[in-house]
């Protein structure tokens, strides 16, 4: 689920923050945050309500105003896992599940907020085609996996730095895909290994036809000639941060 704050009264959401701040010039800052011009294009206008958008204030404001509803759902014995304005209810049955949403419902109709249409709906994991996203995963059939969109930008960026006309050398290109590489596992580490072993394939063969472009022969850098010239451990040799290699490391005990 996600609780949109579009639509909140500023002087509501002050009036929350207010229950936990005192000081008046952070609450001073904090209304200056909220009433800074937004500019879109030639027009202009100060918004009288709502959260700013992708702002580092928004999920502390979205923290403060709904942490009544952390404790509400603990009253009930229904854990909630939440960051910022998403959050996943966990239950055991169908029926808890709607009475979980019918508390959320109401009370998010009762401070001012709406449910977002598209974010909010009872999903059974365990089921094929009836998971759900959260942060950047894909929950279904007991598995983590990365969302599509999450994945798809990744291959964006792997295909922009890999391309075949790049002209620089492998050094200088491995240490710009570590850089990628290395933070996107540190997300997406407790995904599926499935994937990893998809994208160090996909990422090793990209390298193969770079470099046999920069030798002036067409190809894509998947025939055996290639994997011979250019095997797995050329690249490890070269510094390549292996994804897969990355997650079996990271099970093992410290």
């Amino acid at each position: 689920m996600a609780a949109s704050f579009d639509t909140i009264p500023h002087a509501r959401l002050m009036g929350r923050v207010e229950e936990r701040i005192s000081d008046g010039r952070v609450l001073d800052l904090i209304r200056g945050w909220l009433t800074a011009d937004i500019l879109h294009g030639l027009e202009r206008w100060t918004p009288v309500e709502g959260s700013p958008q992708g702002a580092v204030i928004s999920p502390l404001l979205a923290n403060i105003y709904l942490d009544p509803l952390d404790r509400l759902m603990a009253e009930h014995g229904f854990p909630m896992v939440r960051y910022a304005d998403d959050f996943v209810i966990l239950t055991r049955s169908q029926a808890e599940a709607e009475r979980a949403l019918d508390l959320v419902r109401t009370w998010v109709a009762e401070n001012g907020l709406t449910l977002h249409p598209e974010k909010t709906r009872i999903a059974n994991c365990r089921k094929k085609g009836n998971g759900f996203e959260f942060l950047g995963y894909r929950f279904e059939r007991g598995r983590r996996q990365v969302r599509k969109k999450s994945l798809a930008k990744l291959k964006e960026t792997i295909r922009a730095k890999t391309r075949r006309t790049r002209g620089q050398s492998l050094t200088v290109v491995v240490a710009d895909l570590n850089r990628t590489l290395r933070g996107w596992f540190g997300y997406f580490k407790h995904a599926h290994p499935s994937i990893f072993l998809e994208l160090d394939q996909m990422i090793r063969r990209r390298l193969r036809a770079m470099l046999r472009k920069q030798e002036r022969r067409p190809g894509v850098g998947n025939e055996r000639v290639d994997h011979q010239r250019w095997p797995n451990a050329y690249f490890a040799n070269a510094g390549l941060f292996a994804l897969h290699m990355a997650w079996q490391a990271a099970r093992q005990p410290r």
